[in-house]
């Protein structure tokens, strides 16, 4: 009977775990504060104080790692902390609104992988993208049947078409912030709510 291969010891495995998510949570910072513009592989890995190699062994590419640093962040709190279950789609973008502008690096790098969604060659990003469209689109959908029942937003509208220009709307007035601090994002949203409100309630 031939030799089974010895299992990985569980102790390196785990360890192998901790210092991921220690490069990960160094990553998230580097991004926080400096977006991902101009960058590279070996320059983040420098910025998180490991070696080119060490980064490559546990996310593969540049690419895989804005993800992961996304999806970590995404994970971390934010708006979803303090989510009211009862809020509109616009209320609750607005929350995100006024978290993000703490974190204008990570704004950055969503707005960066959205964009790089869209082109050939790309499938980290395009399958990031897809995946966190639709499951936004499917939550404030819900969100606005909800809203629509209590009498908050008009019942005259499709709720899968508002989830879809609540985001298409936050998205673009975060783009236009990135710009322009100065574009008014919270008037923009503010109409939005009053365009959206059912009668009586505006």
């Amino acid at each position: 009977m031939p030799d089974e291969p010895a299992p990985t010891p569980r102790g390196s495995y785990a360890k192998g775990v901790a210092r991921r998510q220690e490069i990960l949570d160094r990553a998230i910072e580097v991004f926080a504060r400096r977006g991902s513009d101009r960058t590279s592989l070996r320059a983040i890995a420098e910025e998180v104080g490991v070696t080119h190699a060490a980064l490559r062994h546990y996310f593969g590419s540049l690419e895989e790692l804005l993800v992961a640093v996304y999806r970590e962040s995404e994970t971390r709190g934010g708006a979803d902390d303090h989510d009211d279950p009862e809020a509109t789609p616009v209320e609750l973008m607005r929350d995100w609104t006024e978290s993000n502008r703490e974190v204008q690096g990570l704004v950055q790098l969503y707005s960066t992988l959205v964009a790089t969604a869209l082109e050939e060659g790309h499938p980290a990003a395009r399958e990031f993208a897809t995946e966190r469209f639709a499951r936004t689109r499917a939550d404030l959908a819900e969100r606005v049947r909800r809203n629509q029942r209590a009498g908050r937003i008009r019942p005259d509208v499709d709720p899968l078409a508002v989830a879809a220009l609540v985001i298409a709307a936050s998205d673009g007035l975060q783009t236009q912030w990135l710009l322009d601090p100065d574009a008014p994002q919270d008037a923009a949203l503010a109409l939005l709510e009053v365009l959206l409100s059912a009668p009586g309630d505006a």
